[in-house]
């Protein structure tokens, strides 16, 4: 668009300035913190620990001429990166959408004509003009005659409106409430104040949770495992002369102690939490941000539009010389006629509704002032009628007359509600507009008004969930403490919360500043790098902290925090830096989020369980195999893989999808991880041993008399191998399948490695895989393809005995707390409790 302005207007820059200023770089272009691209982040999810062991181990099966095998280990990756790929593609092209939807543009003045361009197309020198919802591009000074109330709240934390005029800063990322101004740019590019404060956060963050972390330390435990145990096969075989293609089927076998389907069924768990909690209206920007909700134990938020709308709501009136009634009706008729409109008059006349008057004089609400004027030349109402606050106006009015009403002011203000002065002088004509050098005439008082920030309506509520699952909230502001700790009552924290200024911390030594990060709640006027600090305070202290920020302001500590989190509706620069983006600026969308994460946390350690139990199993059996015998190799190729496939493959996803929420351990994970696994291996490798060879010693005794002199070897490998490794097969099979029903107990009887769930589902899904793995036996084609023989009925009897004593002997050790008690260890054992309990 263009407008030819009044030859008196200022010009601006001319065609010729720009082109030059251009030429030299002063441009506001900057390299800001802008959404990950595509191709970043698939680096991400490709390029990660677990992956590359994977590339690592799928290359060395392709060297073994295993080509299939290193298919699927690469399969994995690719299946990973796609699914977590895939999910925050969508998530950064919804935030690109939310970007376009809500980019600024630039009405600059050039050659004396008014026109719109793109932000990064401003140079230094331009001249510029905003009106009412326009955002302030740059950094400049205010000129001409024009007036303006600017929020700031976004780059300084502070909700009060700013009135801007001649001379007066503006600073980038601030918007324009009322008024129009012209202002010149004088700080361009990386040189604006937000884009000062947004320098330390360029870069994207990638930050493991706890899961993943334990995750990877576990596999790289196998991992070193796994490659001690190659060595050993390697040599062996060298020794014993074994034929290549034996040595590398079981070479091959033992790299499936890497358990790749541990890693694909968290990225899926990652990926369906991620578009269910979509529906509440929380956007998912890094795949594990759910989980990581899960362990918060510190939840930082603002005052404004977390525990507050932003906006006032009439309390009260105390009426001085004067009924209530005639108080109301003239500051209504005040907020009625007035031009210059701001957050308390909106209050007011939503609570006074009141035709306008003839306005003679108006003095508009000025920051410096605090207070403002209006003079009324109407039969009906004469005289001058001024609102703010009480000190300002106190100089104004005569000796003595503060006394009336000097204790209710102080009573509404310990409260931490807003109190106004409302004052009248009978001469409207005596009223002068000269900016802020206007004065006043002697005024008389006629009452008091009190106000207070609507809080949200969901905050009460939100907080008190967090509270009740263990998380402390700190409220961080750039609005006076006590204002913000009276509002914090009022959404339900203790009236005994302690509270710290900005100005206080600025005094404190690092240990002193670290105590009070981590005692005080609330925390009034507060600096962007404060905040920065607090954050980094409460990590350095063990802390697992989120941070709920939409200003500019808020960037840093984003950044700096466990899970960053901002609403839509605040800045460009918060939304890309955040972890979690609510879609529908409600604070109170976090509390399903919790839950999610928390399912997530619950489903994983389950899944984390089952799978590292059959993969130290199998270490354990192999490592034993090999003392006994280096040619009695326990298990096949695609032996394995069905184990893998029925035991933990079909039941561990199905988990994870019906996985309770509740509250996580955020530590100690480890702990009861080992807890589960070391019974629940040791017994499996103990009986697996037992199952193998007496199956091969069972063969060996129906089946020899008929043997011909020389044909034991043939009968040992060729017929009693085959048939004890699906005899060991079939045994950890069912005992695997009988892990899933441990670890998703349907009833109080089978509490002992987790706490009672209820839930028939994971039970019926071990007994539906039972059944399959009887039909692969019994139908020919299916048992010839993975090398499966049926084994003679006493093995099968030995099985059958060996699985029930697993099963109770495992029941008892857990619930005896045997192995704790045996290694004087404490595990924390807290499903034990539960099951007693249960049980009485």
């Amino acid at each position: 668009m263009s407008t030819e302005l009044s030859t008196n207007a200022l010009r601006g820059l001319s065609a010729a300035e720009v082109r030059e200023r251009t030429a030299a770089g002063e441009t506001n272009t900057t390299g800001g913190i802008a959404t990950r691209s595509a191709g970043q982040i698939i680096r991400e999810s490709v390029f990660t620990f677990v992956n590359n062991t994977l590339f690592i181990l799928g290359l060395a099966l392709l060297l073994l001429g295993r080509p299939g095998d290193a298919l699927l280990s690469a399969g994995i990756v690719f299946i990973n990166a796609l699914v977590s790929s895939v999910q925050e593609i969508q998530a950064k092209r919804k935030l690109d959408q939310i970007a376009l939807l809500n980019r600024p543009q630039a009405l600059v003045i050039r050659d004396g004509v008014e026109q719109t361009i793109a932000p990064e197309e401003v140079v230094r020198g331009d001249l510029l003009k905003v009106g009412a919802g326009d955002q302030i591009i740059v950094d400049g000074t205010v000129l001409g005659d024009g007036r303006a109330e600017l929020d700031e709240s976004q780059v300084t934390g502070e909700a009060d409106r700013i009135a801007k005029t001649a001379g007066d800063p503006v600073f980038s990322g601030s918007y324009c409430v009322s008024g129009s101004i012209l202002y010149i740019a004088e700080k361009v590019g990386a040189a604006s104040l937000a884009n000062q404060i947004t320098a330390g956060a360029k870069q994207h963050k990638h930050e493991l949770t706890p899961l993943q972390r334990n995750t990877n330390m576990l596999v790289r435990v196998f991992l070193l495992l796994m490659i001690f145990l190659e060595i050993v096969m390697v040599l062996n075989a060298f020794v014993q002369t074994r034929s290549l293609v034996e040595s590398v089927q079981d070479v091959t076998v033992v790299a499936g102690l890497i358990p790749n389907g541990l890693f694909l069924a968290i990225t899926v768990a990652y990926a369906i939490s991620a578009v269910r909690i979509l529906n509440f209206g929380v956007l998912v920007q890094r795949s594990n941000a759910i989980e990581s909700l899960s362990n918060i134990d510190t939840l930082c938020v603002d005052k404004t539009g977390t525990l507050t709308a932003n906006r006032l709501v009439f309390h009260a009136v105390h009426p001085l010389g004067s009924d209530e009634a005639e108080l109301q009706t003239i500051l209504g008729e005040m907020m009625a006629s007035t031009a210059a409109g701001n957050k308390t008059s909106e209050a007011l006349a939503a609570a006074f509704p009141r035709e306008a008057r003839r306005v003679l004089v108006e003095v508009p609400f000025s920051s410096a002032r605090k207070w403002s004027a209006i003079a009324f030349d109407d039969p009906a109402r004469r005289g001058i009628y001024v609102l703010g606050a009480a000190e300002m106006l106190r100089p104004f009015l005569a000796p003595g007359a503060a006394d009336a009403w000097q204790a209710q002011l102080k009573a509404w203000s310990d409260q931490g509600l807003r109190v106004l002065l409302a004052a009248h002088h009978p001469d409207p004509t005596l009223l002068k507009d000269d900016g802020d050098a206007t004065t006043l005439p002697l005024l008389t008082p006629i009452g008091l008004v009190s106000l207070s920030d609507e809080l949200r309506a969901e905050a009460r509520e939100t907080l008190a969930r967090f509270r009740a699952a263990g998380v402390e909230p700190k409220i961080i502001s750039g609005d006076n403490p006590e204002t913000v700790a009276s509002l914090a009552k009022q959404a339900g924290l203790p009236d005994d919360i302690r509270l710290v200024s900005g100005p206080e911390l600025d005094q404190m030594d690092e240990a002193a500043f670290e105590a009070a990060a981590l005692s005080a709640t609330i925390f009034g006027r507060i600096t962007p790098q404060q905040k920065q600090r607090l954050v980094q305070a409460l990590r350095k202290q063990g802390r697992y902290v989120a941070m709920v920020g939409d200003g500019v302001n808020d960037v840093l500590s984003l950044k700096q925090a466990n899970l960053g989190v901002a609403m839509q509706s605040g800045s460009a620069a918060t939304r890309n830096a955040a972890d979690i983006v609510l879609t529908k600026d409600s604070f109170a969308v976090l509390s399903p989020a919790v839950e999610e994460g928390q399912r997530i946390v619950n489903g994983m350690q389950d899944t984390l369980r089952l799978f590292l139990t059959r993969t130290a199993t199998i270490a354990l059996l192999t490592i034993a195999t090999l003392m006994v015998s280096s040619e009695l190799f326990p298990f096949l190729l695609a032996q394995s893989t069905l184990m893998a496939m029925l035991a933990v493959g079909i039941p561990t996803p199905l988990i994870a999808l019906w996985a309770r929420p509740g509250p996580t351990a955020r530590t100690g994970q480890i702990a009861r991880l080992l807890r589960f696994l070391i019974p629940a291996s040791l017994l499996s490798t103990v009986f697996g041993l037992l199952i193998f060879f007496g199956a091969i010693i069972i063969e060996y005794v129906v089946r020899a008399a008929g043997v011909p002199p020389g044909g034991e070897e043939q009968l040992l490998y060729g017929t009693a191998l085959p048939i004890a490794q699906t005899a060991l097969l079939s045994f950890l099979i069912f005992t695997g399948l009988l892990l899933v029903v441990f670890v998703e107990p349907p009833t109080a009887w089978w509490v002992g490695g987790d706490e009672l769930s209820g839930d028939w589902r994971p039970t019926l899904v071990a007994l539906g895989c039972a059944l399959l793995y009887g039909a692969i036996l019994l139908i020919p084609a299916l048992r010839d393809w993975f090398v499966l023989r049926v084994p003679h009925s006493v093995s099968f009897g030995l099985i059958g005995v060996a699985t029930l004593i697993w099963l109770f002997l495992l029941r008892w050790v857990w619930r005896s707390n045997a192995l704790e008690r045996f290694l004087d260890i404490d595990f924390g054992a807290r499903y034990v409790s539960v099951a007693r309990s249960d049980e009485a």
